[in-house]
């Protein structure tokens, strides 16, 4: 599927690792970098003959800086079915975006792969000739890829069929989802610098004239009232918030990406504003309220049902952004297991993940040894937490968490690339 179809796409706002990395990374130590990770590569995989996988994963995941007591990791050889590394596996440890595994496998296995998430444009009133006597209502169900072009789409519509005049107001309507903008447990600074403004009805990111509008379904209404316009259709009333009642009836509707291809944005590009607009979904569809908890008690279930060990689980909301969420190497490496061996949802998920060297959030790292193109996992990294979690081609199941405070996530994401390639060339 081309974006194409959706029109162009804003460029996301990373996840932690995305923001955090431009702010703590010195550009001069680019080429440093480089030369330190090739050399700790090279003493990880050249290893003694003797020394055993454990001592060789054991030394790879010693981080200067980097607490062991605040480290959690686990290997799992699928062909062995049997763990062959464990380290403070149980430790309830923050995971940055870690988190969006299982807001990803949530997702795919409660709605599928193939779901899309409507935005509808309904009209209240009644029609005289070329005239619609009454307002049109944009009515959003949360889909955060709805560009500038789908809200043309809907003008289009309206002009195709032959009204010339709306004598009342253009509505937007984000009632699927409460109003809270953000997530619990949040710092002040993460709003709109690390995730638009959350809601049920919000299009390019909420960017709308040059900046990120703090009223999002309004500026979407706004949008579609200038569009109107634009086509030479007459508006008699303003732009303003409110809800579709019963006596509207659907005039049009627009679809986003099938949800393997918004899960894919979301962790290929560590993308906070997708994770959450997910877990609000998954709220507002199975619990019957869009917000962050509801949607985070629904994560919480479907861990459940894959017998995901919970202690110490904290699923608070879907990112990892807030300073409450918890989860340990066990349940993370569990939650991996299970969803490789669900048919249904396998495919898309190592799908959605980073690729070693080529893509997403992995694109810089691991660009060369045994790693190279055959680890696909999701990154994670805040100023107190770093993790990596995934698989090494179809053999190893690992996950990688990492705390500090604040954390070197320099030296923390060496000793998860040592420890990958480590696997990589077993």
């Amino acid at each position: 599927m081309s974006t194409s179809d959706y029109g162009t796409w804003p460029r996301p706002v990373h996840g932690p690792e995305g923001l955090s990395s431009r702010r703590l990374r010195p550009i001069s130590w680019k080429r440093a970098l480089v030369v330190l990770t090739s050399a700790f590569v090279a003493l990880a995989v050249v290893a003694p003959a003797t020394a055993t996988l454990k001592s060789r994963l054991d030394r790879a995941l010693r981080a200067q800086g980097v607490s062991s007591s605040q480290t959690g990791a686990i290997v799992f050889d699928l062909s062995k079915d049997a763990y062959v590394y464990r380290k403070n596996s149980a430790v309830a440890l923050k995971p940055a975006s870690n988190e969006k595994l299982p807001v990803a496998v949530s997702a795919l296995s409660i709605l599928g792969p193939r779901y899309t998430i409507p935005t509808e444009l309904r009209r209240q009133g009644h029609r005289t000739g070329t005239v619609w006597h009454g307002k049109l209502i944009l009515k959003g169900y949360g889909d955060p890829a709805l560009s500038g072009s789908q809200i043309g789409r809907f003008a289009r519509a309206v002009d195709n069929a032959g009204i010339t005049r709306v004598t009342g107001a253009i509505v937007g309507d984000e009632s699927f989802f409460d109003k809270l903008r953000v997530g619990p447990g949040w710092k002040a600074s993460f709003y709109k610098d690390e995730c638009p403004p959350l809601s049920a009805l919000i299009v390019n990111r909420a960017h709308f004239k040059g900046y990120i509008a703090s009223r999002p379904a309004l500026a979407a209404a706004k949008m579609l009232r200038s569009k109107l316009v634009e086509r030479g259709i007459k508006v008699g009333g303003h732009a303003k918030l409110g809800r579709a009642d019963s006596s509207s009836t659907v005039m049009t509707t627009q679809q986003s990406p099938a949800l393997r291809w918004l899960v894919r944005t979301m962790d290929r590009q560590s993308d906070n504003f997708y994770a959450e607009m997910l877990t609000k979904l998954l709220g507002a569809i199975e619990a019957d309220e869009g917000s962050t908890s509801a949607g985070a008690t629904v994560v919480k279930k479907e861990l459940r049902s894959r017998d995901v060990p919970m202690r110490g689980v904290v699923i608070s909301d879907g990112s990892g952004l807030s300073a409450y969420d918890r989860l340990t190497a066990r349940a993370a490496g569990k939650l991996l297991r299970s969803a490789l061996s669900d048919s249904r949802i396998s495919n898309a998920l190592v799908d959605s993940l980073p690729t070693a060297g080529v893509n997403g959030t992995l694109v810089d790292r691991m660009t060369s040894g045994p790693a190279y193109r055959n680890v696909y996992a999701k990154t994670g990294t805040t100023d107190s937490a770093s993790a990596l979690s995934g698989f090494v081609r179809t053999r190893y199941v690992f996950a990688i968490l990492m705390n500090g405070n604040p954390i070197p996530w320099w030296y923390a994401r060496e000793a998860q690339d040592r420890f990958a390639q480590v696997l990589a060339g077993q």
